[in-house]
């Protein structure tokens, strides 16, 4: 072979090779759950591990109006995937637009949350799911009812005897819902970043400034939003009324004590979670500090942490830059939580 011929059988063997090793081969689907470092792994109970079909059920169930009496709603009408599932408006509506009766949460790490709903009066996440179906204001409907209509879907009938090997009914309902929420793990921001996986340049220098303002005893903002879920989970009167048109806590116990009580809400995502409060009264993070900066209305209840705090107007900035810093991008926008 002449040494034009044995340089072209060279330059095609390269560029083979080239072509064979830029492969990557398959693609690892993404787990259907991924815990962050300085996260604890997620609790499920033992009726409900996590397994692919009782996701996936739930996951179509979360977005199927078929949970409402009038099927105008869903789940995710009120818990939007883009906005760390939880709303833009004060009260959403529910069936007929009728307007609900508490700000809708983000539930972003709600697997971690020992107990639900605002004033902390359901145990399980389970149980939870049979609020809003029930609720006159949100879904006005009854989970047999529900489940009679799922028996007329052979999918639905299907994929509940695949994942709880059982027809529809109250039991997979509640399960496949609280298996596919608990899912919703959120811990990849700017601020975990930096502070869980090392990255010093992932924050500014005003989100620095902020986080240090965040965590000391000026603010004593991490005495309630403190740990890796940027909250204590108590149920608190954070002193936004003197007097309150939602009892809070008050409403399950009886107790004068509990009276505007409401449980600490994380501050993950916080940015894309406005409108702020039980009650979405407060629109941006700017009113939120301003609000704890003057150490709130005088109530019965109020927390003894709350007093006016005297912060500078660039000492405000900077938390509110730091509460910005709390946005997971990537779990907003992680396709597995969005609609097929």
């Amino acid at each position: 072979m002449n040494k034009i011929g044995i340089l072209l059988l060279w330059t095609i063997l390269c560029f083979a090779c080239e072509k064979e090793s830029s492969n990557p081969g398959p693609v690892e689907p993404e787990p259907l759950l991924a815990v962050p470092p300085g996260f604890p792994a997620p609790d499920f109970p033992q009726d409900n591990q996590l397994t692919t079909a009782r996701w996936a059920l739930g996951k179509k169930l979360f977005y199927d109006p078929v949970m409402a009496r009038d099927s105008s709603i869903s789940c995710a009408s009120c818990h939007h995937a883009g906005k760390a599932f939880s709303d833009t408006v004060a009260l959403s509506p529910g069936v007929a637009g009728r307007p609900g009766t508490r700000n809708a949460s983000t539930l972003a790490n709600i697997a971690y949350h020992p107990y639900f709903t605002r004033d902390g009066s359901v145990p399980t996440l389970e149980m939870q799911v049979l609020v809003p179906i029930q609720e006159h204001n949100e879904f006005d409907f009854n989970i047999l009812l529900i489940a009679e209509r799922m028996m007329r879907d052979t999918s639905y009938v299907r994929m509940s005897r695949e994942a709880y090997d059982r027809d529809p009914d109250a039991f997979v309902i509640t399960r496949a819902l609280a298996c596919f929420e608990r899912t919703f793990v959120s811990g990849q921001s700017r601020y975990d970043q930096y502070f869980f996986q090392g990255k010093k340049t992932a924050l500014s220098a005003a989100e620095k400034r902020g986080m240090a303002l965040f965590f000391s005893e000026k603010t004593n903002c991490a005495q309630c939003h403190g740990g890796f879920n940027f909250t204590n989970y108590a149920l608190e009167n954070n002193g936004l009324y003197t007097e309150y048109a939602d009892p809070g806590r008050f409403r399950l116990t009886g107790l004068e004590t509990d009276r505007a009580r409401f449980k600490v809400p994380t501050l993950r995502n916080v940015l894309l979670t406005a409108p702020y409060m039980h009650d979405g009264s407060l629109q941006t993070l700017e009113r939120v500090v301003e609000h704890y900066n003057s150490g709130g209305k005088p109530h019965p209840n109020k927390s003894a942490l709350l007093r006016p705090l005297g912060l500078t107007t660039s000492e405000k900035a900077d938390l509110v830059a730091f509460l910005r810093s709390l946005t997971d991008e990537s779990f907003v926008r992680n396709l597995k939580f969005q609609p097929e």
